[in-house]
């Protein structure tokens, strides 16, 4: 069964259209696609309409039923959203938000289990030491780890992660890859993530979403979908995808094309 469904979807951000013919195959459970491309160019507000929070023209179907179809509380429990912006600083304690966020959406759990999940959550993601720690005491690359166990707690069958580790180094950022990861392999589910990290991207994704021009610029395994001709298509840059020693993809770069990086949006 296919648990998400993109078909000929147009976005737009105010009266602009931002993305328009936007199709994917089939994304059936296990799977993790990274969405990449430039500043702008509108992968934040295609995961927003995944997840129902950002009006479309086109088709989303979740677990074969139309988007628009599903309740809104049967489409938060079963579609788990993670912002680009971590958790505000608050003084509330990262065990209290993680509990919030399970018992927002899954009404179906007892106080017990749901107290059981936050904490195999915090264990799962290393960051038990952080429980009883109050937000506004972190710094932001830990209240992104406690904005993905706001989303892992609930356990959702589609994950939509909008750069979950621009504020992590690089250990955390790996730890985040395989935890999706063994999430997906344990719990059959589907992750759609936006990146800026390309080679991050191809090392641990299934298929890459390359979006560039208004459109889908290519889809499909990291091999075929990043090229140097893509690369310059879409970032404007001189580059080459090579092949390191296990057989994964890597983009080394060259410099910006001839004329500029053009405007930062």
């Amino acid at each position: 069964m296919s648990l998400l469904g993109v078909t000929d979807l147009t976005l737009r951000y105010g009266k602009d259209i931002v993305l328009s013919g936007v199709s994917f195959p089939a994304l059936h459970p296990g799977s993790m696609v990274g969405v990449l491309g430039p500043n702008g160019v509108g992968k934040s507000t295609l995961l927003r309409a995944l997840a129902g929070m950002q009006s479309y023209g086109g088709e989303i179907t979740l677990m074969n039923e139309p988007l628009s179809a599903v309740s809104h509380l049967r489409r938060t429990g079963l579609i788990g959203y993670l912002p680009q912006t971590p958790p505000q600083g608050t003084s509330l304690v990262a065990y209290e938000a993680v509990i919030s966020a399970c018992r927002a959406v899954r009404p179906d759990l007892s106080k017990r289990a749901v107290e059981a999940a936050a904490e195999e959550t915090f264990e799962r993601l290393g960051i038990a030491p952080l429980a009883f720690r109050a937000l506004s005491k972190m710094s932001g690359g830990q209240r992104q780890m406690v904005g993905l166990a706001q989303i892992l707690v609930r356990k959702p069958a589609v994950l939509l992660l909008d750069e979950p580790t621009s504020a992590l180094d690089l250990r955390w950022q790996l730890a985040v890859f395989q935890i999706i990861r063994d999430t997906l392999a344990e719990q059959g589910g589907l992750c759609l993530m936006a990146l800026h990290d390309i080679n991050l991207a191809l090392r641990h994704c299934d298929s890459i979403a390359l979006l560039c021009d208004g459109g889908v610029l290519s889809y499909g395994p990291p091999k075929e979908a990043m090229t140097a001709e893509n690369l310059r298509r879409a970032y404007r840059v001189e580059g080459r995808v090579e092949t390191c020693s296990n057989g994964t993809p890597i983009v080394i770069t060259d410099g910006v094309l001839a004329g500029g990086a053009g405007e930062l949006r």
